[in-house]
């Protein structure tokens, strides 16, 4: 029979390490390349939040660059491409290469984009929910979470081609928030955070997180939630994506209907001068 004393001790002590390992400082040493790219990424978060909408075009670029790099640059550095293993460098080549190809996908492309942008509101609250669950519940099988994310994306994904203006706003303002988070996570505590989250989908046990990571988690439906508000403030009903491509295909159509009223006059006066070119000739050449 085991001992309560001895169980209530080793209880206590897991608490004790859990609390020594919160309050020990964190060692950081940052990279320069790694630090560039994560106040690039910044930038481009806080364009996404609060302008995301009003930017469309280049959202529906960067939606597309940023998901087709990540998913080519994860398959081909994780797994073997021709019985080799690829290095960091020819991996990030060939993401981004590929990711290039879908960003243009996905501006030219608009309900390819508008796809995009959907699949990944549906990814990130999927992710959210996860992680939220699984403090108190862990699935037995790594499928559940997959199924989850999947599920969730595809709605999300169907609902933005539906309601497009709406789902684009909440995307663009989820989205942001939630790379400013992962930003804010790898200056603070060197992304032990986004080492949980990928735990969590893993269903791996890990070390609970501090109360400060909850703080930096806090940042992001704090960020969303403005950056809605901003977004529907600067645009209100005075600005809509499909206006814009309307008035670009009207000023073609004016363009042409100019050409061609041009193009009129032009034969209209080169007649006369026929005309009297001809009746010239026949005086000379009776």
């Amino acid at each position: 029979m085991a001992d309560p004393s001895g169980l209530s001790s080793a209880a206590a002590g897991a608490g004790m390490a859990e609390a020594d390992a919160c309050s020990l400082e964190i060692e950081r040493k940052y990279d320069v390349i790694p630090a560039v790219i994560c106040s690039m990424c910044c930038l481009f978060g806080i364009i996404y939040c609060f302008f995301g909408y009003r930017c469309f075009k280049a959202v529906m670029f960067l939606s597309g660059l940023m998901f087709g790099s990540v998913i080519i640059f994860l398959l081909c550095h994780k797994e073997h491409v021709l019985d080799t293993q690829l290095s960091v460098e020819a991996s990030a080549g060939i993401g981004l290469g590929i990711g290039l190809l879908c960003g243009l996908v996905t501006m030219l492309v608009r309900s390819v984009g508008l796809f995009m942008t959907g699949l990944l509101l549906g990814l990130l609250l999927a992710l959210a929910a996860l992680l939220v669950t699984h403090q108190f519940y862990t699935p037995t099988t790594v499928w559940v979470p997959l199924g989850a994310l999947l599920g969730t994306g595809m709605l999300f994904a169907v609902l933005t081609l539906q309601w497009q203006k709406l789902f684009t706003m909440l995307s663009t303002a989820v989205f942001g928030a939630a790379i400013m988070t992962v930003c804010a996570d790898y200056f603070v505590e060197m992304l032990a955070l986004a080492t949980h989250v990928y735990e969590c989908l893993r269903l791996t046990p890990g070390p609970p997180l501090c109360w400060y990571s909850w703080v930096i988690l806090g940042i992001w439906p704090a960020l969303s939630l403005i950056g809605v508000l901003v977004q529907w403030k600067l645009t209100d009903d005075s600005f809509s994506h499909t206006e814009v491509v309307i008035s670009r295909r009207q000023k073609r159509v004016q363009l042409m209907r100019i050409r061609e009223k041009d193009a009129k006059k032009r034969q209209q006066a080169e007649l006369p001068a026929k005309s009297a070119g001809q009746t010239d000739g026949n005086r000379h050449f009776p």
